[in-house]
């Protein structure tokens, strides 16, 4: 179907509908299959007034392109990126203190989509990431944010470290993740006006982006391996500072 992706599963269709069902063009139903959690599915496209066709496994496996679709496949419009006048535009009207997330060149979709997806749980309001060198709101990302690529505003904007110095003007307080950081993530304040700034998947930070945060932390390890997985470590320094924000 042209401009639109297939988006498959029950958990992945269910979150389409119930968050962003004004994208979902229209529903398909393995023909032979009949459950409950599909019957779920189905009440949920004809609330929203999602046209549904019952299909042919085979058209169905086809069309996931080797994923376990489960016998149901939404298609959807895939949110664009928002710009950066947008993001000044959010940032004036927030009430509460910024609690935004910076990703540097994050390339992997089912990264972004996991940070997405966790950025969204704890209450972040923004995500920013650079235009270039990093992954958009692709199928997969959507498929993994389970929901939170059609709720969470993601920003791309053309220069991240400009961005950061104009965040810095508006008392936002930037903290990057580096394994080398003196200070350990718990023993940072992330309450009042805040942005987490995580690097890309290989080599972290870059300079520049390091260069421009406020401080920099790192997360305690114990074991043998030297980093985690960057939506791993973003889902820790995010409950982190949930668990501040709540406290305070």
């Amino acid at each position: 179907m042209k401009n639109l992706s297939p988006v498959s599963g029950i958990h992945s269709v269910r979150a389409a509908l119930k968050f962003g069902s004004e994208g979902v063009t229209e529903l398909w139903l393995e023909r032979s299959r009949h459950d409950r959690r599909l019957a779920e599915v189905t009440a949920l496209a004809r609330q929203a007034g999602v046209n549904i066709r019952q299909m042919e496994r085979a058209e169905l496996d086809t069309a996931a392109a080797g994923t376990n679709h489960q016998g149901v496949l939404a298609w959807v419009r895939v949110p664009a990126a928002r710009s950066e006048a947008e993001l000044t535009a959010l940032l004036d009207r927030l009430e509460q203190p910024p609690f935004l997330l910076l990703l540097d060149e994050i390339t992997d979709p089912h990264n972004l989509g996991a940070c997405l997806r966790t950025a969204e749980a704890v209450g972040v309001q923004a995500v920013i990431a650079p235009r270039d060198n990093a992954v958009g709101l692709t199928p997969v990302v959507c498929k993994v944010a389970s929901g939170a690529a059609e709720t969470l505003p993601y920003f791309q904007v053309t220069n991240l470290v400009r961005v950061m110095e104009d965040l810095k003007a508006r008392g936002i307080w930037l903290t990057g993740t580096a394994g080398e950081a003196e200070s350990e993530l718990y023993q940072v304040d992330f309450t009042g006006a805040i942005g987490l700034v995580m690097g890309s998947e290989g080599s972290g930070l870059r300079r520049l982006t390091r260069d421009h945060c406020d401080r920099l932390v790192r997360l305690p390890m114990c074991g043998q391996v030297e980093s985690l997985n960057v939506s791993v470590a973003a889902g820790v320094c995010l409950y982190e500072a949930l668990r501040q924000r709540r406290a305070h």
